[in-house]
């Protein structure tokens, strides 16, 4: 795995081998408060392309908000947001519906509409941005089943069906629809037992080597951190804590950072690196 360049709160470009890397998410002073509540306060994020990003947080840190907030599911108090170079406050209704369609969500828990089948739920964005005949749609669909390791025949299921692992990984396809350039994955393995959620890693990591996806994944899972991901960002205190590989974070002297990652959870894994 590459090791990708912790931005350190940097502008611009950063370098990898002498070679530009392009960064495809910018977030710079983002500050969200509700009431008087304040949960993000100029924070600060790079997220670049070909990386996958693990965002880690104490609960209720504000890791979610600051995902709905990137996806402008939650209005923000101050900052800017540029996704693949364009600014979305300026940007116009057309290029805003552009940028949208080069995005990928898995929702916690999958968050699959129960009334359709896993076929209609792959289909919700195609409907919803594309013009397509019904029979492309269907075949469109049933690559994105088989590309997340799914037989074909689930097509044709409801999600009360499927099995906790399958959930994930319809929903995965679903976020895949419309081939998306970066992809938002929130909580992905919760839930799943340990077996599953390393075949979830795999899956992700493949995933992102053959489609050239960018990955943000808000995670709990030790397991993630260490195998896939190829950067880490810690929420701490509103803002960025830490960032940089799963090494930094083994070396930071971050009192929540050194008790995630030097706790008796992660003292096999630190062992096994």
């Amino acid at each position: 795995m590459a090791a990708i360049p912790p931005t350190h709160g940097g502008r611009g470009s950063a370098t990898l081998n002498g070679a530009a890397r392009e960064c495809i998410l910018q977030a710079r002073d983002i500050s969200v408060s509700f009431g008087s509540h304040q949960v993000l306060e100029k924070l600060d994020l790079d997220i670049w392309r070909g990386e996958i990003l693990g965002f880690v947080g104490a609960s209720g840190a504000g890791k979610s908000v600051l995902l709905r907030t990137i996806l402008q599911l939650s209005s923000r108090q101050g900052g800017t947001i540029k996704i693949l170079g364009v600014d979305y406050d300026k940007a116009t209704p057309r290029q805003r519906i552009a940028l949208d369609m080069r995005l990928g969500v898995l929702f916690q828990h999958g968050a699959l509409f129960s009334a359709l089948t896993v076929l209609e739920n792959i289909q919700v964005p195609m409907r919803e941005y594309l013009d397509l005949p019904k029979n492309l749609m269907a075949e469109l669909a049933l690559l994105k089943i088989e590309l997340v390791g799914l037989r074909p025949e689930t097509a044709d299921l409801y999600p009360s069906e499927l099995s906790g692992g399958m959930i994930k990984r319809a929903a995965l396809a679903r976020a895949l629809a419309l081939d998306p350039d970066l992809v938002f994955l929130d909580e992905p393995t919760s839930g799943l037992d340990p077996i599953s959620a390393a075949e979830f890693d795999e899956l992700i990591a493949k995933l992102r080597d053959t489609l050239g996806l960018t990955v943000y994944m808000v995670t709990h899972d030790l397991d993630s951190l260490f195998s896939v991901c190829d950067r880490i960002a810690v929420l701490g205190n509103r803002k960025i804590a830490v960032e940089g590989t799963i090494e930094d974070m083994l070396a930071s002297d971050d009192p929540w950072v050194k008790s995630y990652f030097h706790g008796k959870r992660a003292r096999s894994l630190v062992r096994a690196k």
